[in-house]
C-alpha cells in the first residue's frame, strides 16, 4: 500500500492527532535531488510535518515551510496541501556527516539552530497567514512542537522519522502529531506523555510494519483512538510551464528583450522536482506582447 496519513480524535475528544507513512514520497523526494543521508532525514521530516500540517487546512488553501537554521544543508522548503500533496527540497542536497553521538544522522548539524522556522498559509485571502519561531533544536521534531506551541497556541507533540539504506534509499519515513484539545484533563496529558516516552522512536515503527493507524494506536491506547478520515500522500509539483511563463511575463518587457537580445532563448528549472523548461526566441517574442510593462 501507498504513503497515507490518517486524521483521528482520541480519549473522546480530547486529543486531535494525525500520523502518516511517507516512505515512497521521501524516497522520491530522494531521487529526483539524489540526497545524502543527512540530508534526506531533514528533508524529510520537513516534509512529513508538512503534509500532515496540510492537512489540517481545508479545500485548495496551502501551506509553505521554511527551515532556515544557517547549517550546512542551507534552506528546506516545503510546500502543502488539504489533498495529501508535498513537494521539498533543499538548497544543499549532498549534505551528510558522521551518525551523532546516539548513532542516529546528524541532522542537528547539517540544519544548525541559529536560525527560524517559519510557517506560511495560502487560504486563498489576499493576506497570507504566517507564524514564525526560532529553531530550538535543528532536530526538527522538537521545533514543529516549539511552534505549535508558541505560534498557534496548540500544545503539540511531534514525532518525525526517516531510516536510510546503505545505497541512499529510504528504508522507512513516517510520523506523528498530537495535539490538547481545551480542556484536556491533566490525566489525559500525563497519561500520554508517559506513552510517548517509552515508546520506540516512529521510524522504527514504521520500519517494523505499522500503519498510521497502529502508530496512533501505540501513542494513544487501542480502545481510545477514533480514525476520521485517511488520505493519500504523494510527492507532487505544481510547475508547469505555463507558470514559469507567467513568471517571465511580469518580468516585464525590457528584461524579456534583454534575454531575446543576449542569449536568443531561455530556460527555467523548477526548485522542487527538476524539471526543466525551455523557451525558443518565438516564444520569447510572444511572451513580450503580453508583458503590460
Amino acid at each position: 500500500m501507498g504513503d497515507y496519513l490518517v486524521k483521528a480524535l482520541a480519549y473522546n475528544g480530547q486529543i486531535r492527532a494525525y500520523a502518516a507513512t511517507t516512505t515512497e514520497t521521501v524516497g522520491e523526494a530522494q531521487r529526483l535531488h539524489y540526497t545524502w543521508p543527512t540530508a534526506s532525514a531533514a528533508l524529510g521530516r520537513a516534509m512529513t510535518a508538512g503534509v500532515m500540517m496540510g492537512a489540517m487546512q481545508k479545500g485548495e488553501d496551502k501551506i509553505t515551510i521554511k527551515v532556515e537554521g544557517g547549517g550546512p544543508i542551507g534552506i528546506i522548503l516545503v510546500d502543502s496541501d488539504a489533498k495529501g500533496n508535498v513537494r521539498g527540497y533543499v538548497t544543499n542536497p549532498q549534505t551528510h556527516f558522521d551518525l551523532n553521538e546516539h548513532g542516529k544522522l546528524d541532522v542537528r548539524r547539517a540544519v544548525g539552530t541559529d536560525g527560524t522556522l517559519s510557517v506560511v498559509k495560502d487560504v486563498g485571502l489576499r493576506e497570507h497567514f504566517s507564524g514564525q519561531v526560532p529553531l530550538i533544536s535543528g532536530e526538527l521534531g522538537e521545533d514543529f512542537t516549539y511552534y505549535f506551541a508558541n505560534s498557534e497556541q496548540t500544545p503539540s507533540s511531534v514525532g518525525l522519522g526517516v531510516l536510510v539504506n546503505p545505497d541512499n534509499t529510504i528504508l522507512a519515513a513516517g510520523g506523528f502529531i498530537i495535539q490538547l484539545m481545551p480542556g484536556a484533563s491533566d490525566e489525559v496529558i500525563s497519561e500520554i506523555e508517559k506513552s510517548i516516552q517509552s515508546s520506540p522512536p516512529v521510524s522504527k515503527l514504521i520500519n517494523d510494519g505499522l500503519s498510521p493507524e497502529e502508530m496512533l494506536q501505540q501513542y494513544l491506547g487501542t480502545d481510545n483512538v477514533r480514525i476520521l478520515d485517511t488520505l493519500p500522500v504523494q510527492f507532487r509539483c505544481t510547475c508547469s510551464k505555463e507558470r514559469f511563463a507567467n513568471a517571465i511575463i511580469s518580468l516585464g518587457k525590457q528584461e524579456i528583450q534583454e534575454m531575446i537580445d543576449e542569449d536568443g532563448k531561455a530556460d527555467a528549472q523548477c526548485h522542487f522536482c527538476n524539471r526543466s523548461y525551455h523557451y525558443t526566441k518565438e516564444e520569447l517574442e510572444e511572451l513580450k506582447g503580453e508583458a503590460t510593462q
